[in-house]
Order: structure tokens, then sequence, then C-alpha cells
């Protein structure tokens, strides 16, 4: 492979974290550079129609939109994530859509001003991996991931939903995955995947909190009540 990728990047967009993670599973040489969406430059408007992250340059030329970027590199490396029977592939393309979804409730959830708001948004939540927890359940699959023993999209696509909850167990016990036993086990698989942890700053955890304190919303508050009661 001769192509230069250059990876425009945000420290805590979890899209940019599911190109990392297939970028890293398939051992392809990339440059990785963060903007600031709030104070976009000139150049990243350019070659970001829709003005998000991520975009990945190809020797210039830029992609953009996760999924987008994920199929390309799938197409062009001889190492596969996805399955080669095409009612597979159809089926994780459609959860990696769910998985979308998920990160879109997490937002809601993050950003709910009150309690009764912030309860509704859990229980969205809580119901999503319900479902993953029937999906995996009936599929009878063996193996830490989503479909057995080997990583694929699916569980690129996931691996930042579960990342939230890494913060968010240090806030308040919100209960998502009390009966989600496989869900909890895949959680715990993705965690230890090097290509999972390689996808984020050492200091993401940090700027996670510092972003969901601004947020002034309900989860803000707690936030707040629990440095309080720490000091």
């Amino acid at each position: 492979m001769t192509s230069r990728f250059t990876l425009i990047s945000h420290s805590l967009c979890p899209y940019v974290q599911r190109v990392v993670i297939v970028l890293e599973e398939k051992v392809i040489p990339y440059e990785r550079i963060d903007v600031d969406l709030a104070n976009k430059p000139e150049w990243f408007l350019k070659v970001s129609p829709l003005g998000k992250t991520p975009v990945l340059l190809v020797d210039g030329m830029p992609i953009f939109e996760s999924t987008v970027i994920c199929e390309y590199l799938e197409e062009i490396t001889p190492h596969r994530m996805h399955s080669q029977d095409p009612l597979a592939r159809a089926q994780h393309r459609a959860w990696m859509e769910f998985a979308s979804a998920t990160l879109n409730a997490i937002g809601a959830m993050y950003g709910a001003p009150d309690e009764r708001t912030l309860a509704a948004k859990v229980g969205d939540l809580r119901a999503k991996f319900t479902q993953i927890e029937a999906e995996q359940s009936s599929a009878e699959q063996h193996g830490p991931y989503f479909a057995g023993e080997s990583f694929c999209m699916v569980d690129a696509a996931f691996s930042p939903v579960f990342r939230y909850f890494d913060v968010f167990d240090t806030i308040d016990d919100f209960g998502i995955f009390t009966h989600t036993p496989r869900v909890r086990a895949w959680r715990i698989a993705l965690q230890q995947r090097d290509s999972v942890r390689k996808a984020v700053r050492a200091d993401y955890p940090e700027l996670l909190r510092d972003f969901l304190i601004r947020r002034k919303s309900e989860l803000s508050r707690r936030m707040t009540q629990t440095t309080i009661a720490a000091n």
C-alpha cells in the first residue's frame, strides 16, 4: 500500500475512534491531526463539507463520514473485518447504524437538563443494550466479540460507545448493564483490545469530564456534587 493517509480528528469524537480502530486493526500507517471544532480552520471546511470529523485524506483527497471511511479501508485491504456472507455483512452494517443511534442516545443522556429527563434517557439506553443482549443471546455466538472469536466492524463501531461509560461509571451507578451479562463481557473484551486503547489520547477521561461539566446538564450537576463531596 503506497497511499498516504492523514486522519483529520477531534480528541473526543467517537466516530474518529471508529476509524482509528479500523486503521490499527488493518495495520495501516497514518498521520493524525486534531482540529478545534469550536474554531474550525478554513482548510478543514474545504475538506469536510459537513464541518465534522473524521475526514480521511488519501493522498490529499478527502473522504468524510466514518462508515464510508471504514468501508473504504475494508475494500482496499486484504484483512477483512466484515463477513464474507452477504446477509451477515448486511446485518453487521445494520448494527453499526444501531451503534450510531446509541451514540445519539448517549448525547441525549449527558445533555439532559433535569433529573426526570436524565432518568428517561438512561431508560432509553438501558433498552438499547437490552436489545443487543437479546441479539447476542439468540445468535448463540461463542467468543468475546459481537460475532464470536473475530473482531469485526461492529466491534469497532461499539467500542467508542462503551468508552463513555468508563467515565459515566465514576459519576453515578446508572444500572444500564445490570441485566445484560453478555454485553458486560463484550464491553470488557473490547476494553482490552490494543486497537481500542490506541483510539484515544491518554488524557481522554479528563477531556471528557471537562466537556461534560461544561454542558451544564443534570449530569454536570452530579459531577460537581461528587467533586465537592470528595473534597
